[in-house]
C-alpha cells in the first residue's frame, strides 16, 4: 500500500468514552499508512484529550447533544455539523467513516454516505445509545463491545469486538507508577475516577466515606480525579483527615493512574470498564443513575456477575457500605487475584486492530476493478467472516 492510500474519518467526540476508543482505532489505521481525520466536539474534554494525538488531522464539529428542551439548538447544531462535514469531505473524500457513538456521530456518517464512503459504527455499551440505534439502519457494518448490544441494533452485519483501548493500557509495575505519581511505592493506592468530566455523586460518597477509611485503612493512598467543579472541596476533605492524597480535576495519563492502583472506584461507562480490564484493576462500580436507558447499570452488572468488579448503586449508598467494599478488596490479595482473573476474560486486546482491518478490507473490496474472478474471491472471503463473533467473557 502506498502512503495515505486510504482516507478514514472517525467521529468520536462528546465524551471520553467515545473519544478514547476512537483514538485507539485511529492509531491502528495510522500504522496501516492511512490518512486519518478525527472529528470531535467543542467540549473541553475533547479538546484536552486530543492534545497528545499525533499523525492525524483533528477537526472540531459544531454539534451539541440532544436534551429535553433544547431540540431546536440540537437541530441547528446538527445542520451546521453536517454542512461542515460535507465541506471537509468535499476537500478530502473519505474512503470510510466510523462513528463511535454520541451526538457527533450522525452528521459525518450521513455526509460520508453522500460521498460514497463505506460507513461503520461502534457501540461500546450493553444498551446502544440513541445515535447508534438510529445509525445502525444506515451503516454498512456495526461493531459492538457487549454481546447483548448486538440484538438491539438494526444491522445484518454485526461483529462483537469488545471496546478498543489504547496500546499503552496494559499491566505494569505498580510501585514504579506510584513513585512516578509522587506516592510511596510500597503502600496501596485507591484510584477514584468519575469519567472524563468527574462525578459529583462519587465525590460526595467518597467524602462521606473518608472518616471511616481513615480508621480502617490509614495506610491507604488516594489518587482522585474529581472533575473541575469539585476539586477544591475534595482536596479539603482529604487534608482535614491528613490522608495522603493527590486530587486532579482531569488527568490525561490514565494508564499511569490505573497502573498505580490497587483498586478503583469508578463509573461504569464502557470505555472505563475496558481500561480497567486491560490494566487488571479490581473496582467498585457506581453506575451513573441518570445514564440514558440506565446503560451504566447494565454494564456494571455484566462485570459484577462475572466477579470482575463489585457494584454499589449510588442511590441509597452509605459510607459504611462503600468502606466495606473497598477494604475487602484492598486488604485481601486473594480477592484481588480472583477479580483480576475475571477481568482478564473481559479484555479485548485486538479490538482496535479488528475494527481497522475490517474497515480496510471493505474499502479495498469496493475499490478493486470488477474483475469477475477477483470479485468472487473477495466476496467469498467476506462471506466467510461470521456476522457475530463472541468475545470470550462477554455476557
Amino acid at each position: 500500500m502506498t502512503k495515505s492510500e486510504f482516507s478514514i474519518a472517525i467521529a468520536c467526540g462528546g465524551t471520553g468514552g467515545h473519544l478514547f476508543p476512537g483514538l485507539s482505532v485511529a492509531e491502528k489505521l495510522l500504522q496501516r499508512d492511512c490518512l486519518v481525520t478525527l472529528l470531535i466536539s467543542p467540549k473541553e474534554v475533547d479538546q484536552e484529550a486530543v492534545k497528545s494525538a499525533s499523525g492525524m488531522e483533528i477537526v472540531t464539529l459544531p454539534a451539541i447533544g440532544l436534551q429535553r428542551g433544547s431540540e431546536l439548538a440540537f437541530l441547528k447544531g446538527f445542520k451546521k455539523s453536517y454542512g461542515a462535514a460535507r465541506r471537509l469531505f468535499k476537500a478530502t473524500r473519505p474512503d470510510a467513516v466510523l462513528a463511535m457513538g454520541g451526538f457527533t456521530s450522525a452528521p459525518p456518517i450521513l455526509a460520508g454516505k453522500r460521498f460514497g464512503a463505506q460507513t461503520f459504527l461502534h457501540e461500546s455499551n450493553t444498551i446502544p445509545g440513541r445515535a447508534n440505534r438510529w445509525l445502525s439502519w444506515v451503516v454498512n457494518r456495526a461493531f459492538v463491545g457487549f454481546h447483548s448490544a448486538a440484538g438491539r441494533l438494526n444491522n445484518r452485519k454485526i461483529t462483537i469486538t469488545g471496546t478498543p483501548v489504547r496500546a499503552t493500557f496494559r499491566p505494569c509495575d505498580a510501585a514504579a507508577c506510584r513513585a512516578e505519581l509522587g506516592f510511596a511505592p510500597e503502600r496501596p493506592l485507591l484510584l477514584v475516577m468519575g469519567g472524563s468530566q468527574g462525578a459529583s455523586g462519587i465525590n460526595e460518597l467518597v467524602i462521606k466515606t473518608l472518616p471511616t477509611m481513615a480508621k480502617l485503612a490509614p495506610n491507604l493512598q488516594w489518587f482522585h480525579l474529581a472533575g473541575p467543579k469539585d476539586s477544591e472541596k475534595v482536596k479539603e476533605a482529604y487534608s482535614a483527615l491528613r490522608l495522603k492524597a493527590i486530587v486532579h480535576p482531569f488527568f490525561t495519563g490514565m494508564e499511569l493512574a490505573l497502573g498505580a492502583a490497587s483498586a478503583a472506584i469508578s463509573r461504569a461507562g464502557a470505555s472505563s470498564l475496558a481500561e480497567l480490564a486491560a490494566m487488571r484493576v479490581p473496582s467498585v462500580l457506581v453506575p451513573y443513575p441518570a445514564a440514558t436507558d440506565d446503560h451504566q447499570l447494565h454494564n456494571a452488572r455484566a462485570f459484577a456477575e462475572t466477579g470482575a468488579a463489585r457494584m454499589l448503586a449510588q442511590d441509597g449508598a452509605t459510607a459504611e457500605a462503600m468502606a466495606e467494599l473497598i477494604v475487602s478488596i484492598v486488604n485481601c490479595a486473594t480477592t484481588r487475584q480472583k477479580m483480576q482473573n475475571a477481568l482478564a476474560r473481559w479484555q479485548s486486546p485486538h479490538a482496535a486492530e479488528e475494527i481497522a482491518d475490517t474497515m480496510l478490507q471493505a474499502v479495498r473490496l469496493k475499490r478493486k476493478p470488477l474483475n469477475k474472478l477477483n470479485r468472487v474471491n473477495d466476496l467469498n472471503e467476506l462471506s466467510n467472516q461470521p456476522e457475530e463473533e463472541t468475545v470470550v467473557g462477554h455476557a
